[in-house]
């Protein structure tokens, strides 16, 4: 069993948890901001940000290293310039609440999952099949997030190479919510404006990520920690608080209205750039300043594409690799369960919001499960137990499908959110070892690009587990009013969950932990 996870669809009961958060339990929901964002989640095990690419020759400092001191430097005498107050120990300095606000963001646009997987369902009367397929091209922006760290690094924009990037970014995302409010009307324009907003939210999950190292380097752990808690604070409560919204807008104003109130939301990632503080680079005529640009993102991508290349050919970072994607890409139904509990159970989107703040919540504890209890337990044992685990937990759903509850006097609503909540706290626990492994594989001096190659190769093996599901979902029949064999389906996709087990020897040895600090603050950016 896999986490529900990247994100995205809360539909009740996926037949196993993914961690790329596709769906998480109830309710199909397309996924904007990886549930989990590694880097992140791994605090002090990841060194450096996902698209703070590593120097190519020795002795050579990068542009965003000097971005890096100067920010540094420059937040330094800030301080003792003007005091701010403080939140998490965190000094709420202009640039810091610019980042806080950004996380903020992603969290909050959670907002909308519901009403993409109802207007999926409803107004365009998609079968789950052809939902799982939108859902499925819709997260394409998340397998490529090195790129995006590329970009910013070598292409500034309008002379800045994080500020007019976070513009960007939200203006492309209110644009595609607006055209969901108003214009789209069929299955193909609505994939491409989910596309729009999952691409918006994700290069903006980089550049500040970015950010977040720049004024992390040459802090304290304690600092940098205080730093990560108050960004991840800021996305955990977004999610949060739109949970319970996501159900009751929808229930009250329908799917269009909360497509509206979304696309003013990544406005506030526009609006919020003004305040970072960045030096402009040189400015040239315009043909100098498009030539230098281009071979120099030339020249930098090809460095690191054959960096890259060196370091996944070893067998010590292929296999485990490997492993992820294998792992990560046994198929599941969580858009079949959507329809079923929606069209036969009448399940509102009212209550389907408040399924997605328990497990929002529930995510939570599945975290402090892993630092209080697992962190120190051998990664092959943890993956061996927490998948057998949660594939016999998955066929629960087989219950709810039946109507087994029903006859020992437990309704489908009580029995939907007891078993969301245990699989979610499982779910997340599960998935805490993946980041710790994809961090330990990371060499030195290409951590950063590395590990984000490593969790879009995880995040593509999510994206095929849901193709593989389309796949069968449609191959056994299941429509939007058909569910003879959806229990089949399930006992299908959890049992698929068990194939990659034998493969637990391409993983490393574990080795007892020589830094005692190294994973305590593992981290869940929740949706």
């Amino acid at each position: 069993m896999r986490p529900v996870a990247t994100g995205q669809f809360d539909t009740y009961l996926d037949c196993k948890f993914k961690f790329f958060y596709f769906p998480s339990r109830m309710g199909s929901s397309i996924m904007y901001t990886l549930a989990c964002d590694p880097n992140w989640l791994l605090g002090p095990c990841v060194p450096a940000s996902r698209n703070h690419l590593p120097s190519s020759e020795k002795g050579e400092v990068s542009v965003t290293d000097k971005e890096g001191e100067a920010c540094s430097s420059s937040k330094t005498s800030g301080r003792k310039k003007k005091p701010y107050a403080s939140f998490f120990g965190v000094d709420l300095s202009p640039d810091n609440l610019a980042v806080s606000m950004v996380y903020f963001v992603q969290g909050v646009l959670g907002l909308s999952r519901l009403a993409v997987s109802f207007y999926l369902k409803d107004d365009l009367h998609l079968d789950p099949a052809e939902t799982a397929v939108v859902t499925g091209v819709s997260a394409l922006p998340w397998l490529i997030k090195p790129l995006y760290g590329f970009i910013s690094d070598s292409v500034p924009l309008f002379g800045y190479r994080r500020r007019s990037y976070l513009v960007l970014s939200g203006l492309l995302g209110a644009l595609s919510w607006s055209l969901m409010a108003s214009l789209v009307d069929d299955k193909y324009g609505a994939a491409f404006c989910i596309l729009l907003g999952s691409l918006s939210v994700a290069f903006s999950d980089v550049v500040v990520d970015s950010m977040v190292v720049e004024r992390a380097r040459g802090e304290s752990q304690s600092t940098s920690g205080s730093l990560q808690s108050l960004c991840w604070g800021s996305s955990a409560f977004g999610g949060i608080v739109s949970a319970y919204f996501s159900g009751s807008l929808v229930d009250a104003y329908g799917v269009r209205f909360v497509f509206g109130i979304t696309a003013l939301l990544p406005l506030i990632t526009s609006a919020v750039a003004v305040l970072v503080k960045e030096k402009p680079t040189s400015r040239l005529t315009g043909g100098q300043n498009l030539a230098l640009v281009g071979a120099g993102f030339y020249e930098s991508s090809k460095q690191n594409i054959i960096q890259l290349l060196g370091a996944i050919r070893q067998p010590n970072i292929f296999l485990p690799t490997l492993f992820i994607f294998l792992w990560q890409a046994t198929p599941h139904s969580e858009s079949a369960m959507f329809y079923f509990t929606t069209n036969k159970l009448g399940f509102t989107p009212e209550f389907l919001g408040r399924v997605k703040l328990v497990t929002s919540v529930a995510s939570l504890l599945g975290v402090g499960l892993y630092n209080g209890f697992l962190k120190k337990v051998p990664l092959r044992k943890i993956f061996l137990v927490t998948t057998i685990i949660g594939s016999a937990l998955g066929m629960t759903q087989v219950i709810l499908v039946t109507g087994l509850n029903r006859q020992f006097g437990i309704s489908d609503e009580w029995f939907a959110v007891g078993d969301s909540l245990i699989i979610t706290v499982l779910g997340q626990a599960s998935f805490m070892p993946v980041l710790v492994l994809a961090a330990r594989l990371c060499p030195a001096g290409m951590e950063a690009t590395l590990f984000a190659t490593l969790m879009s190769i995880s995040n593509g093996g999510s994206v095929i587990g849901g193709l593989l599901g389309a796949g069968l979902t449609q191959l056994l029949g299941v429509t939007r009013d058909s569910f003879d064999n959806l229990a089949f389906l399930i006992v299908i996709c959890n049992l698929s969950s068990l194939l990659p087990l034998p493969l637990l020897g391409l993983l490393p040895q574990d080795v007892p932990d020589t830094k005692p600090n190294e994973n305590e603050d593992v981290a869940m950016k929740s949706n």
